[in-house]
């Protein structure tokens, strides 16, 4: 499986992360031909090359003719979805600006939906973000992996007026991540770069273990006096028997609530993007019987869950903590049978070998449907599936 490592020596932008993905090997007209799909932009690409401490980098920039006015975020979303490019990468770039508008209306205390972005709605802005989804969906890359993240300080001008460092909304973006504060009197991380890495981020610290294949340097606009001014992307093979995440815990103890609620409840979470929810029998103070209620999720869900939690439970606290998590590789495939197309988990196991599990739901679904004994249509399928997905 391809990844990619993204050290963040300097930080991270948008104008960044593409360079490094066209210092990767992205051919530029490649990566111009498929912006085009984007209609009604304005603007030309400039990349050139750039010694930074020495060290050959690229350097991408957009330039846009005239100041433009702000973008609400239906407008961006409406200009994305009207494209011609492919499904993956509207998802993947929608996916970025989606957490942008999150941050944004917290910030603004507004819906996403009603957030007018102003920087990040500018035409470079919806270029580098779309320029990076298409750039890994063309280098091929199925996960990223992230260095900790070095922030400046200081003051930076906005559509708000001065603003401090990190912004705000680069705060926002970075929350539940690892970071580290350096002496630099200077943004390091923009929020555009801050939404790219926490959209399409796998895992953030640790260098994941891997084969390196290629590196690509991508140039910022500033210099700074104790470090060079790169984002790094090591492109290489995954050489792990499994994944590695970063995730968050939370949890919380409940003892006054209608156990009838729980099924409502853990359908919200699960809807809301938690990886797992689960409950065990406790013993409370007062020997009152109660519920613990465990959430695992990506950080970047911590605040979405925590509401549905306050709003839909008793609880008056949640509890949280990160932790790793090591996870057999799986892909997901349709495959048809006699009875109806089933949705199909694969998992590698480490010594290299596969094993196929259908989806209960669609199991049930089909056996509820043509009144099959759940357990015959199971073990006929389960044949079906061996037959046609574990050949390679």
């Amino acid at each position: 499986m391809k990844i990619a490592y993204g050290d963040l020596i300097g930080g991270v932008s948008g104008d960044m992360f593409v360079a490094a993905l066209l210092d990767l090997g992205l051919p530029v007209e490649k990566l111009k031909s498929e912006l085009k799909k984007i209609p009604s932009l304005n603007y030309r690409l400039e990349v050139t090359k750039k010694s930074v401490h020495g060290i050959r980098a690229t350097q991408f920039r957009v330039i846009c003719g005239r100041k433009e006015p702000e973008r609400p975020w239906k407008q961006i979303r409406a200009l994305v979805q009207q494209s011609t490019l492919d499904p993956e990468v509207k998802e993947q770039g929608l996916r970025i600006f989606s957490r942008l508008a999150e941050a944004e209306g917290k910030i603004h205390g507004v819906a996403p939906d009603r957030v007018h972005f102003h920087e990040v709605g500018a035409t470079d802005s919806i270029v580098d973000i779309m320029a990076a989804a298409i750039g890994c969906r063309h280098i091929g890359i199925n996960a990223l992996h992230f260095s900790r993240i070095p922030l400046g300080r200081g003051l930076a001008r906005s559509g708000h007026g001065p603003l401090p460092l990190p912004g705000p909304a680069t705060l926002e973006l970075l929350r539940g991540l690892p970071v580290e504060w350096t002496r630099l009197d200077s943004e390091t991380v923009t929020p555009t770069g801050a939404a790219i890495v926490t959209a399409l981020g796998n895992s953030f610290g640790d260098q994941p273990r891997m084969t390196i294949e290629k590196i690509g340097y991508g140039a910022g606009q500033k210099v700074f006096p104790d470090r060079p001014n790169l984002f790094r992307l090591i492109l290489g093979e995954d050489e792990a028997p499994w994944k590695q995440e970063e995730m968050v815990v939370m949890e919380t103890n409940i003892d006054d609530m209608n156990p009838e609620f729980y099924d409502y409840v853990l359908d919200r979470l699960f809807a809301a993007g938690a990886r797992d929810v689960f409950l065990s029998a406790i013993q409370m103070k007062k020997n009152r019987p109660g519920t613990l209620l465990r959430i695992i999720a990506e950080p970047s869900q911590r605040e979405k869950l925590a509401q549905i939690l306050f709003r839909e439970t008793s609880t008056i606290g949640v509890r949280y903590y990160p932790v790793n998590r090591m996870i057999l590789k799986r892909a997901s495939k349709k495959v048809k049978t006699r009875f109806g197309t089933v949705k199909v988990k694969i998992i590698e196991e480490p010594d290299g070998t596969k094993r196929a599990t259908p989806e209960y739901e669609d199991l049930k679904r089909i056996a509820q449907a043509k009144k099959i004994p759940l357990k015959v249509l199971y073990d006929v399928v389960l044949k079906t599936i061996k037959e046609k997905t574990l050949k390679y």
